[in-house]
């Protein structure tokens, strides 16, 4: 019988182990291979991988297993690896040292930025004037504004981006009644003196600052009644004592109307000393001057003889507020505004004639736009008379009828303005109506808005210096503003009622920039060249671009 084949693992071999005694064993000769006839009993069968065992064992031993500690030391000291390590250290400290140099050299090069002067908060912004509060909104139903219903339109002034409200006069006074004149109660007419705390605290909520105007005899021509200012000793005793009192009360600032009363005297200094007493950390009292002055020299006069007080306002611009034609006003405009800046240690910017009527009347809605963006891109501080920010028009009849103009709230009996039975109103364009134009982007609403609030973020209107620039048209205005290393703006106007074209030059100017915003809202965010600029008529544009060391 043949013997029983080899299993076919070749790397393994069977050993046929017999636990039995020697003698027990088969002595016969045949195959001793497990399985075979004859072989006897067996106790096991034992598989062994003798080749893998033998390969593995070699590769064992042919693996690598680094240097010991001992022979890694005697290496380390040989000559070669030491140059090697102080070339390597030698290489990264001379690379530190190199790249240490070159950030001092940056650091030392590099354009410093100038440190930000400091300034009040009424530097920071636009004043929004509602004088008389009698137009400004009824909430009582009796046809007269009244410090409730301003308290009601907190958050629309709050939209405006403006940084105060300058409100009243709000005060008793008899019309040239200096005795029964009392400067600390407010009239019943507009309200209570709770109600006036309570609009101090609604404009501290809306980070708004209060000034209130306390002109004396505001109902009359003489606002200080007809004896001179400086031999009414009585008129300067009560009047320091309502201004400590106001001040106490909380307002942020005094204006007095009429301040051509006090040339040459000392007046207004004692006042502004009061003032300053009351000033705390960055809550500064301001004390405004309005002159009824409108000729340029008078004004500029006025300036040296009240420097004094903190701005002066006046109807400066007023007598070139008009477009013409061939825009002549443009150099006008140009010449008085670079007067008044030399002059003025801050300037203080408005428009307004009561005795012309509402702006929008009196130049139409383009050049009102046109004047918004003077006013709020030149150093100092615009003033805007409540209605200028939506274009509003005067009551029907003559300008004296225009003297106490109604808001326009939206289409509503007396546009909103009060619950009364009908008012006379204005007949404006359809759009002449806060609601009308809030959230509509070609509103002069927006506009202002839009104005207001660069006026306020952007350095370089906050701060910049005033730079005239060279305009190839009489009619076309054009300045720079600039501070440090930030966003930088040219102002172009337009005061022709045609189309013009232009060419901007000056040292600082690149060759193109972009349009920020325009009183044509479809030119916004174009790049335009400097050279032959294309203006529409009554057209005014702000232009950035960006510093370059």
């Amino acid at each position: 019988m043949s013997s029983p084949a080899v299993t076919p693992d070749a790397e393994l071999k069977d050993v046929e182990l017999n636990e039995m005694d020697t003698e027990k064993q088969p002595m016969n000769a045949s195959s001793p291979l497990a399985g075979s006839p004859g072989s006897g009993e067996k106790n096991g069968v034992v598989f062994l991988k003798v080749e893998e065992e033998e390969e593995e064992d070699r590769a064992a031993l042919a693996k690598f297993t680094g240097l010991s500690k001992e022979e890694l030391l005697e290496v380390a000291s040989t000559p070669a690896w030491v140059r090697a390590r102080w070339a390597l250290l030698i290489l990264f400290w001379l690379g530190w040292l190199g790249m240490l140099a070159g950030a001092i050299v940056i650091i030392v090069q590099a354009p410093r930025c100038k440190d930000l002067p400091k300034q009040a908060w009424w530097q920071k912004g636009g004043l929004y004037r509602i004088q008389p509060v009698d137009g400004f909104q009824d909430s009582d139903a009796d046809g007269q504004g009244d410090l409730t219903g301003l308290k009601q339109r907190m958050d629309y002034i709050s939209s405006l981006k403006v940084k105060g409200l300058v409100i009243g006069p709000l005060h008793i006074n008899p019309k040239d009644d200096q005795n029964r004149t009392n400067l600390q109660e407010v009239d019943p007419s507009f309200g209570t003196l709770e109600d006036f705390r309570e609009i101090l605290q609604a404009a501290k909520k809306k980070s708004l600052k209060v000034v209130l105007d306390l002109t004396p005899n505001y109902q009359s021509e003489y606002p200080w009644f007809n004896q001179s200012i400086h031999l009414n000793v009585a008129l300067q005793d009560k009047m320091k004592e309502a201004i400590e009192f106001w001040l106490k009360e909380g307002v942020s600032g005094i204006q007095l109307g009429s301040v051509e009363e006090f040339e040459g005297t000392q007046i207004l200094s004692d006042w502004k000393n009061l003032t300053e007493q009351y000033n705390v950390d960055d809550h500064g009292r301001v004390l405004i001057a309005v002159t009824q002055r409108q000729d340029a020299q008078g004004i500029l006069a006025l300036l040296n003889q009240t420097v004094s007080v903190d701005v002066l306002t006046s109807d400066y611009l007023a007598g070139v507020a008009e477009a013409t034609e061939d825009g002549s006003q443009g150099n006008a405009i140009a010449s008085l505004i670079n007067s008044y800046i030399r002059e003025a240690k801050w300037a203080g910017w408005s428009v307004a004639r009561p005795s012309v009527g509402e702006l929008a009347d009196s130049m139409g809605e383009q050049l009102l736009r046109l004047y918004h963006m003077l006013l709020y891109t030149l150093p100092g501080t615009p003033f805007t008379d409540y209605g200028d920010e939506i274009g509003l028009r005067d009551l029907p009849g003559k300008p004296a009828a225009s003297s106490v103009p109604r808001m326009q709230w939206d289409d509503s009996a007396n546009f909103g303005f009060s619950k009364a039975a009908q008012q006379p109103s204005s007949e404006p364009a359809s759009n002449v109506t806060v609601q009308l134009q809030s959230g509509n982007k070609d509103s002069v609403l927006t506009f202002f808005q839009q104005l207001s609030e660069l006026r306020g973020k952007e350095r370089s209107l906050l701060h910049g210096e005033y730079f005239m620039t060279h305009s190839s048209s009489p009619s076309v205005f054009a300045y720079l503003r600039v501070w440090d290393q930030n966003k930088r703006f040219l102002v172009v106007l337009n005061f022709a009622s045609q189309e013009t074209t232009v060419s901007i030059t000056h040292p600082d100017l690149p060759p193109d920039m972009t349009v920020e915003l325009s009183t044509n809202p479809s030119r916004e965010k174009q790049q335009l060249a400097l050279q032959n600029l294309k203006l529409g008529p009554s057209e005014g544009l702000m232009l950035s671009f960006i510093y370059v060391a």
